[in-house]
């Protein structure tokens, strides 16, 4: 398996319009001249899980951004709204700052059904979308909602929210889960940079509770793909992802006119595990497909 030299980027903060005290982290890479790539991360990740792709896509050509999505991270948090609609509402004003009038944007498991919503309102924003390995695309029947208790105790990306008593008692059930179970350098620092201590003095993962149910009952109540998607969409699955079944991902076959379906090493969490083969999946993708000319 390949090395990734790891570059976290550098740190930066937007305050949102509507409420000036609150603010939208991101990690940032390579040339503002460069080719715009927006990575989203899934439920209970953060920015820092794009940081291995992110080193080696800078390197060839591409200016990335991804940021800590509301609820996550060291971005805003609080009893606010989680659903899809409120999070483009935030992400809009914020692209048109950085001058990112049309990008070419990366969803992962949750920000998969975010981002083809996203393009769906806001076609021309998007030159190309990449989704991820996404987690129920479609409408989840609603009686499913009695078992999110469980849910939240028994998926890898929820676990790390804890509580643990100590950081080792964290670090002890993160090697045990999926998305670091190779405990290489990334993984480890991926963990630390989403890891905390609480106002009681246990320790979990940034991931806001409120943000953890809301985005729940957002991913239960509508459906992520309605109507068709002009937009050119490459659909990336893991040969050990959550999507093993034809029905889970029929909508993007149904509703995508432009569709490349790419199957890439790995789990859920490809990108963690193999960042070079990942990224050499998506770096040839996106030159054969656009070019390697920048579109503004």
């Amino acid at each position: 398996m390949a090395t990734v030299n790891l570059n976290f980027g550098s740190q930066n903060t937007w305050s949102l319009p509507t409420l000036p005290e609150s603010s939208l982290h991101f990690l940032r890479w390579g040339n503002p001249t460069d080719r715009p790539l927006l990575f989203l991360h899934g439920l209970g990740d953060c920015a820092a899980v794009w940081s291995g792709v992110a080193t080696i896509l800078s390197a060839r050509g591409y200016q990335v951004i991804a940021l800590d999505l509301p609820g996550h991270g060291d971005s805003v948090k609080g009893d606010r709204a989680y659903d899809c609609e409120a999070i483009i509402a935030d992400l809009e004003p914020w692209l048109d700052q950085l001058g990112w009038n049309q990008i070419t944007a990366i969803g992962h498991s949750w920000t998969g059904k975010l981002l083809a919503r996203w393009a769906q309102q806001s076609p021309d924003r998007f030159q190309q979308l990449v989704i991820v390995d996404p987690f129920f695309i479609g409408k989840i029947p609603s009686w499913l909602q009695i078992t999110f208790p469980v849910l939240y105790r028994t998926l890898p990306f929820l676990q790390m929210c804890g509580p643990f008593a100590d950081r080792a008692a964290a670090e002890t059930k993160a090697k045990t889960l999926k998305q670091y179970r190779e405990w290489n350098a990334l993984q480890s620092a991926v963990f630390a940079v989403n890891l905390e201590q609480k106002a009681d003095g246990t320790w979990g993962s940034k991931l806001d509770l409120w943000a953890r149910d809301r985005i729940f009952v957002d991913v239960l109540r509508v459906a992520g793909i309605t109507q068709p998607i002009q937009i050119p969409t490459l659909l990336m699955l893991p040969d050990r992802g959550l999507n093993r079944f034809a029905w889970q991902v029929q909508d993007f076959y149904t509703f995508c006119q432009a569709l490349t379906v790419e199957s890439i090493p790995g789990n859920h969490w490809a990108f963690l595990a193999h960042a070079p083969e990942f990224a050499q999946v998506l770096d040839r993708h996106l030159k054969s497909s656009m070019g390697s000319a920048v579109i503004r």
